[in-house]
C-alpha cells in the first residue's frame, strides 16, 4: 500500500512510499481509507518539533473514513464491508474522565495519527458505522474540526437565542462552529480578512460577517451588534483578549488553538468583574461524533469541503492548507 509521509524534521513536504499492508492484531481493524481530512495539527507536528528521528518516517491524518476490510481477534464492533468514520481520540480508558466523562479530557490524552494511507490500522472500538445516506468526504470531515467545534459549544452552554463570535470564521473549525451554533438555534457573529471566504460562510449560514482582521475594529463592530454569550476561540493570540472582551456578565470563551499566538494578554479586571469564563477543550468525545453523524444522516449538517487530492498530491493538499487560501476541508482521496 502507498503512504504519505514526513521523511525529516525539516520539511513539510510528504514523501509517498510504498509500505507492506497491515495485519490486526486483538481488538484492531483495517480501514481502506476513502477520504482523509487534513488539518493544522498535521502540519504542527513537523514545526513545534514533536517529532524526533527515530519517530521517521512518520504518517499523520486523523481524520478518515471507509470500509473495513479486515479486523482482529475480539472485534465485535465493527465487521468486514462496514462503511465507518474513526474517533480519533486515544485515551488510558482506566482514569477518572475516561470512567465518568468527559473522555477528551484523559489524563493521557492522545490522537490518532495515520490516515494519509491507502488502509489503516486503528483500534475497532474508536469506529463508528455510517448510514448509507452519508458521504465518506462528508464523514472524513467531521472528526476533529467539527466535533472540536461541537464540543467547544458544549462547554461553552451554548443555547437557542444565544449569540456566539467566532474570530476567524473561515477556518475548519470557525466554519463547524458556525454552522453547529446555527444548527442550535444560535446566532452568529464571524470574523476573516477576506470578504470572498465570508461570503461562502455566510452561505453556510453566518449571521454577521465583519470584514476585518484588527481586533480593535473588531471589537467596535462586535459591540453594535450586541453582548455574545459564547465566544468559540481557535486563534489565540490578540483574539483571546478581544473574545474576552466582548462577552457579556459571566459569558464563556473557550479556546482550543492559538495559530494567531500562543501567549495571549487578558484584562483581569475586566475577567472578574465580568464574571467571565475562560475554558479550555481539546478535540470532542465519540459520541460527539456519533451525534454529528446523525446529523449529517438526517439532513441538518452538511459539513464545508474545500478540494480533493489524491494521495500522489498530498503535499500539494499541504501547501493548499498553509497558504489558508481555500473554505472548508481539503480531501486527500487515497484510493483515487
Amino acid at each position: 500500500m502507498r503512504v504519505a509521509a514526513f521523511t525529516t524534521d525539516d520539511s513539510t513536504d510528504l514523501e509517498i512510499l510504498d509500505r507492506s499492508d497491515p495485519t490486526p492484531a486483538s481488538g484492531q481493524a483495517v480501514v481502506r481509507v476513502e477520504a482523509a481530512a487534513l488539518n493544522h495539527r498535521d502540519l504542527w507536528t513537523i514545526r513545534d518539533d514533536r517529532l524526533e528521528r527515530d519517530d521517521l518516517p512518520f504518517v499523520p491524518g486523523g481524520d478518515l473514513a471507509g470500509t473495513v476490510v479486515e479486523t482482529g481477534p475480539d472485534v465485535s464492533r465493527v465487521g468486514d464491508g462496514d462503511r465507518v468514520v474513526l474517533c480519533p481520540l486515544e485515551s488510558c480508558g482506566t482514569c477518572r474522565f475516561c470512567r465518568e466523562g468527559p473522555e477528551n479530557m484523559c489524563e493521557a490524552y492522545s490522537s490518532y495519527d495515520g490516515a494519509f494511507a491507502e488502509r489503516a490500522l486503528v483500534d475497532a472500538s474508536r469506529l463508528v458505522r455510517l448510514p448509507d445516506s452519508v458521504d465518506v468526504a462528508d464523514a472524513a470531515a467531521l472528526p476533529i474540526a467539527y466535533t472540536t467545534a461541537y464540543r467547544m459549544l458544549k462547554r461553552g452552554e451554548t443555547a437557542a437565542g444565544d449569540r456566539v463570535f467566532v474570530p476567524g470564521a473561515t477556518g475548519g473549525v470557525g466554519i463547524a462552529a458556525v454552522q453547529l451554533a446555527s444548527l442550535l438555534g444560535a446566532e452568529t457573529v464571524g470574523t476573516s480578512r477576506s470578504a470572498t471566504k465570508l461570503e461562502r460562510v455566510a452561505a453556510a449560514g453566518l449571521d454577521h460577517a465583519i470584514h476585518s482582521s484588527d481586533p480593535d475594529e473588531i471589537r467596535d463592530a462586535v459591540e453594535e451588534i450586541g453582548d455574545v454569550d459564547v465566544t468559540i476561540n481557535h486563534l489565540g493570540g490578540p483574539y483571546t483578549r478581544l473574545g474576552a472582551d466582548v462577552l457579556r456578565t459571566n459569558g464563556a470563551m473557550v479556546v482550543c488553538g492559538r495559530t494567531a499566538g500562543r501567549y495571549p494578554e487578558i484584562d483581569a479586571r475586566d475577567l472578574y468583574f465580568g464574571h467571565k469564563r475562560i475554558l479550555g477543550s481539546t478535540l470532542g468525545t465519540q459520541p460527539d461524533l456519533e451525534r454529528l453523524v446523525s446529523f449529517a444522516a438526517d439532513g441538518r449538517l452538511e459539513p464545508v469541503l474545500a478540494d480533493e487530492y489524491p494521495i500522489a498530491e498530498a503535499t500539494r493538499a499541504v501547501r493548499a492548507m498553509d497558504e489558508r487560501e481555500h473554505v472548508g476541508k481539503l480531501l486527500i482521496r487515497p484510493q483515487a
